[in-house]
């Protein structure tokens, strides 16, 4: 009779360590879904930057430096972003990302402002498009980015509750990283006015 009630018990162990396994496995996919909604929109925004440097530089031709710097840092970040693609839940890739995006940022914000400067830039209609597109996406990033730190917590929080967080450890769940933009110019989305 003992050796039943011991099977029955361990039978319920079992069932209960699979279960929390099955749910941190399900957010942890929730992460990396999640994170590939911010990768499409980065992606969209790495392909919309060297079109829009290439269309500045036959009007913005002293400002080189700072043309050659937004396709290092876009180039800079998409590889990194490429890398954290396939481990988002990676707490290093991310900070990483974070930083190489926020050095793009930065300099997406010296170039836009640069190129206020250049009047007949201004008044080119592709120049306009790219802008308007770019902060369309730029938006898209943002609300990308709220969706994925949602579902880090989730899952950050699942894996940290007890008993969770004895299978968590056994199994190897590391924790996510949020992908937060720590410098406060780099929340602001860059001003585009194309009047």
């Amino acid at each position: 009779m003992s050796g039943v009630i011991f099977l029955v018990v361990a039978a319920v162990i079992v069932i209960f360590v699979i279960g929390i396994y099955n749910k941190l496995v399900r957010m942890r996919n929730e992460v990396k879904n999640s994170f590939s909604q911010i990768d499409v929109q980065l992606k969209r925004r790495y392909d919309l930057i060297p079109n829009l440097v290439e269309t500045a530089k036959g009007y913005m031709q002293h400002e080189r430096q700072t043309l050659e710097g937004v396709i290092q840092a876009r180039n800079s970040a998409f590889a990194i972003a490429q890398a954290v693609a396939q481990n988002p839940t990676s707490g290093d890739g991310m900070k990483q990302l974070v930083g190489a995006e926020g050095m793009l940022s930065q300099l997406m914000s010296k170039f836009v402002a640069l190129s206020e400067s250049y009047p007949d830039l201004k008044a080119n209609t592709t120049m306009q498009s790219l802008m308007e597109e770019l902060s369309s996406t730029e938006n898209k990033v943002s609300f990308a980015r709220q969706a994925y730190n949602d579902s880090v917590m989730t899952y950050n929080n699942g894996r940290e509750v007890f008993p969770n967080s004895m299978i968590a450890g056994m199994f190897k769940f590391d924790p996510a990283t949020s992908f937060e933009i720590t410098n406060v110019t780099e929340k602001e989305a860059p001003k585009v006015t194309f009047n």
